[in-house]
This record gives structure tokens, sequence and C-alpha cells, in this order.
């Protein structure tokens, strides 16, 4: 996955806000990082290409809840519904947030609820839109999934410790005041730590942290399948799907999971082609062979040819001649198609009249009754030779050589 990678300032984003971010081509590793204003951000460079909105974990809070019996994920009174179960809950009003869903929504099942203020969220995403950046994807950078992992990040003036994992996030000040209030953990939960807090979480902790930089995290929190942007930011359908369609060639173009795919394509097209070539050599070898051995039957029965031209035509000619020369019968000869239509024919016939010109046969007086026509044809077909009714007049000709 190709992205551009936005981690929302905390405040209300103006034009002047400073955006960090961070760049992958493989949503694996992070090729670039820095920050600046949202004009200044890079654009996606890659067909497919996303633009993802990070909220911070401080921005967001999770609830988790049940929906009544009957509300869907697509019901059109879900954000009432929302707001019923979460009113006593929020420190907010319930219409001044936005409110999202989990990917998957399953029915009288506890669920969690993400909250954030919505118009500190619209904010952002319309100044990164004001600039061409504009969001596909929102989520959140940690989320209630997966084992139970500590991290602790920021700076050393405002440090915090995040315990994020299938039970919920929760997110406190690092520091000594604060460690009574972290949920029930297992002994083996990992520590991942900022550099530059690192040596505290270790200190208050009494575990070695795993260093990981924020923008690596960041990349990591892209690849959830939370997308938060929901209701009034949610893309239309065919959007999305367009977006998926393309960020899922950019991946399998570039990601470096599908490499092994990619060879094998590469593979396969290669060894139809080569089997192809391979095959069509074989194919004109063996046409090759044939129009070889057709010249030598040709010039080995006629041994007045020396230069074969069309070995098929001329042995059309030759044999003609032959038989001009000897007087031989041929099957567009008159004695022949005359021997042929008595033959195919039932009884004796009388007729008005024969004309013959150029191996064609023209009988008239024949009258045929429509149920011994199918007789006398077939009978023709038989011998080589195709007949037509023209009135009281047959046509034979004898059918072409395949």
């Amino acid at each position: 996955m190709s992205a551009l990678i936005v981690f929302l300032p905390l405040q209300p984003a103006s034009a002047a806000a400073e955006f960090d971010y961070a760049v992958t081509t493989d949503g694996v590793t992070v090729d670039s990082h820095g920050s600046g204003q949202s004009a200044l951000l890079p654009l996606p460079g890659r067909a497919g290409a996303e633009v993802v909105a990070v909220i911070p974990a401080a921005m967001l809070s999770w609830h988790q809840v049940e929906l009544p019996k009957g509300a869907t994920a697509t019901s059109p009174r879900l954000r009432a519904v929302l707001e019923g179960l979460l009113e006593d809950r929020l420190l907010d009003e319930p219409e001044t947030l936005h409110f999202a869903l989990p990917p998957h929504v399953r029915p009288a099942l506890p669920l969690w609820v993400a909250a954030c203020d919505r118009a500190w969220l619209r904010s952002a995403l319309a100044v990164l839109e004001g600039a061409q950046r504009r969001v596909t994807r929102i989520v959140p950078e940690f989320a209630p999934e997966g084992d139970p992992v500590l991290y602790a990040i920021g700076d050393p003036q405002h440090p915090m410790l995040v315990a994020a994992g299938i039970n919920g996030v929760v997110a406190l000040p690092l520091s000594a005041q604060a460690m009574p209030l972290l949920p029930d953990l297992p002994e083996s939960t990992r520590l991942v730590a900022e550099p530059a807090v690192a040596a505290l979480a270790e200190q208050l902790l009494h575990r070695q942290p795993q260093l990981q930089q924020a923008p690596q995290r960041w990349v990591q929190a892209s690849q959830s399948p939370w997308d938060l942007a929901q209701f009034e930011f949610s893309s239309s359908g065919r959007t999305r799907a367009l977006k998926k369609l393309g960020t899922a060639w950019s991946d399998l173009l570039a990601a470096p999971q599908w490499r092994a795919a990619r060879w094998g394509a590469v593979m396969l097209v290669a060894v139809n082609v080569l089997g192809l070539n391979a095959w069509a050599l074989h194919e004109r070898s063996v046409l090759a062979q044939k129009r070889e051995a057709i010249r030598q039957t040709l010039t080995q029965t006629f041994p007045q040819i020396k230069v074969v031209v069309d070995a098929p035509v001329q042995m059309d000619k030759e044999v003609a001649a032959l038989r001009q020369a000897t007087g031989a019968v041929t099957g567009r000869d008159l004695e022949a198609m005359l021997g042929a239509l008595t033959k195919a024919l039932s009884s004796p016939r009388t007729l008005s009249g024969i004309e013959f010109n150029g191996g064609e046969l023209r009988v008239k007086g024949l009258v045929v009754a429509p149920e011994d026509a199918g007789t006398l044809a077939s009978g023709l077909k038989g011998q080589g030779y195709t007949s037509t009714a023209q009135g009281d007049t047959l046509v034979v000709t004898q059918e072409a050589a395949p």
C-alpha cells in the first residue's frame, strides 16, 4: 500500500498548522517523514496511493456498548442509537462528537465505539482537502485489537503511556502517580517506546522497552482494519470501491508481500511465451516438411517441371493435360456426369434437352417429385456432385475439392 500518512495535530487545524507525516510505498517501511504545512506535504505519486489520517490517542475515547435488537451498522437511526447509549458516559455533549464503529459489527455482541470531537476532525480534514490532500481513510493511532501492548510515546515534557489491546485502549500520563490506574496486564506484555521516553518508561515499568519511532507507529496504525471515516465523513460507495481497487493494484505492483506472486506471474507469462514460440516453431517445421513432400511428389511425377511455384496448381494442370492427351474421362466430363445422374435417378426419365458448358450440366424437362428431390441430391452428393433445381431444369456441377 503506497500512502501519505498524516498525523493530525491536537489543536484545531488552520492553513498555517503543521502536520507530521510519513510516506510509505509498501505499507510496512517508512520511506520518508517530517512535518510541514498542508500545502507542503508530499503528494502521493503512485496510482492507487492513499492519504491516511491518523487520530492521536489523546483525541479519542473508547466505549464498549451492545446495540439493541434490530439496530445494524446500516441502520439510518444508528447515530441516534449511539447517542442514547453513550449519553451518560461522555464528558461532552453527544451532538458535538463523531462516532465510529468497528469494521465488522455482530448483533447481540459487545462492540467498541470510538468518539472524538467532530469540529476538530472536520477542521483538520478540510485543511488537507483544501491543499489537494483528500483523506481517503481515517485510522486511530491505537485500536482495541490484538494482544495487549504498552506504548510509551511523546517527549520528556509530555510523556504518555498507552495500553492497547482487545480489551480496550487506555491513555495515561507516563508518571509514577498514574501507574496504579493501569489495567491488569500479563507479565509478558510487550513495552514499545519512542527513544525520547524509553529511559523513563524502563525506570517506571521495570522492563526493557522495544524502540520504535513515531512514523513507524503511524505506518503500523495505517494497516488497522478500523476506518473512522463514517457517517458525515464517509466517502460514497463508488469512491470507496475505486480507491480500494486502486490500492489493491498498487499493492500488487509494489508491496513486498506480493513479491513472490509477481515473480510467479512473470515466470508464468515467460513460460507461456516460450511454449507458444516453441509450438509455433514446431508447426512451421511440420508445414515446411509437408510443402517439401508436395514439391518432391510433383517433380518426381512430372520430371519436366524444373521450377516449382505453386505445386497444387501445377499438379492439377499437368494431370489435366495428361488426361486430355490420353483421352481419359474425368469427373467434369459430360459422360461422367450423365452416368452419375442416371445412377442417382430411381427410374428412367424423358428429357427435353441437355446443355453442357465448362463442367456444368443443365438437364431440361426433368420433373422430380418433392419427395424424390432429397434422394436425388443425396445420390449425386455421394458421387461428388451438387445439384440445384431451377424450375424444370436441374443444374449439376462437380463439388469443389476441399
